[in-house]
């Protein structure tokens, strides 16, 4: 199944808004990674965004899963990109 890179990008507008639904996005984070679909998951250290790890299908089905996150549907996020990526070597490698 195919990997995909996400990259959330936050601002400081959203900041309080994050504090009060962080429980639920790391809960929902946490659900994924035990169905092994989050591979890894973690912000930026200057607070800019964020980097999550997915398994989906296709690019359909990442955007979908995406606008599961409670971040997403309380708009907190400002800009999302992610990218089908293909590991070569380490850990995610196949």
């Amino acid at each position: 199944m195919p990997i995909f890179a996400v990259h959330y990008t936050y601002s400081e507008a959203t900041a309080p808004g994050r504090d009060e639904h962080r429980p639920a996005h790391r809960a929902w984070l946490s659900g994924l990674v035990d169905r092994g679909v989050v591979l890894s998951s973690g912000p930026y250290p200057d607070g800019s965004g964020a980097l999550i790890l997915f398994r989906a299908d296709d690019g359909a089905a990442m955007a979908k899963l995406l606008a599961e996150d409670p971040f997403a549907q309380q708009n907190l996020i400002d800009a999302q990109r992610f990218v089908e990526w293909q590991p070569v070597m380490g850990a995610f490698a196949e």
